[in-house]
Formats: C-alpha cells, structure tokens, sequence
C-alpha cells in the first residue's frame, strides 16, 4: 500500500496538469529504508511528448546524487498518461528499475476527474496496490 500525504498527492496532481498534454514526470524521495514519501522533486520530461516520458539524464544523476546525500532513496517514481488510463504502458514496465519505488501514475484524459493509482514494478511484474491519501482533507 502507499500511503502519502494529501500536500504530496495534491502536487503530483497538479503537475500532471499543468504539463498536459505533455506527460508530467518526477520522484518523491524518502528516508532509506522507510517507504515514506517525503520530499516532492518536480522533474522535466525530457521528450516534452504526450506519450512518453524520460528523465532529463543531467538532472536525473543531480536528484540521485542529492538522494544520496541525504540519505534517501526514489520511493515515488511517477508520470502522468494524457490520453489513457493510469496503467503502466509495456516501456514504462520495461524502463522500471527500482524494485522498491511506488510507480504512480496519473491520468489526465479527464479535465474534472482524478485517477491516481500506484503499482509495484519488478522484474516486468506488475501488480496494483491501494492508495491512502493522509493529512488534510484525506484519510485517517
């Protein structure tokens, strides 16, 4: 299950939008070891395409580096569809590579409706889990 903050899930919303049509990309960092998403870090895609995403090689080894330092790790990896439902596509299972990440995606082929969902991704399995939104206005 991932849990996350309202604030976090809010943004994550937001950027998808803001993006669209082009797909919206970006990493929620955490603690080691925790599972806790914490630190939102908004990303650029580098393809600027309505149909796929891929992290900017530079500002990518700059946010890993920062993770490292602060000793934390990608526990969100998401992006957003423009045109389909939050599903990972076969590339976004293939370009998978944390084992341990939350892959959420977001789907803004709907201007008034919400569809968040997060997966596991490892090895090309992919299996959907429960999303619990804390904090203001969410649950518990």
């Amino acid at each position: 299950m991932l849990r996350i903050d309202r604030s976090i899930y809010d943004k994550i919303v937001a950027h998808a939008r803001r993006d669209h049509p082009d797909e919206a990309c970006g990493v929620v960092a955490g603690p080691e070891g925790s599972d806790r998403p914490e630190r939102f870090v908004e990303m650029v895609n580098a393809e600027r395409s309505p149909t796929f995403y891929r992290f900017d090689s530079l500002e990518q080894l700059r946010v890993w580096r920062e993770m490292d330092d602060r000793d934390e790790e990608p526990v969100v990896i998401y992006h957003s569809h423009t045109a389909t439902e939050a599903y990972p596509s076969r590339t976004d299972i293939s370009y998978a590579s944390e084992p341990n990440a939350h892959y959420v995606l977001v789907s803004t082929r709907e201007p008034d409706t919400v569809e968040f969902r997060s997966y596991r991704i490892v090895d090309g399995r992919v299996t959907e889990e429960p999303v619990e939104v804390t904090g203001a206005d969410g649950a518990q």
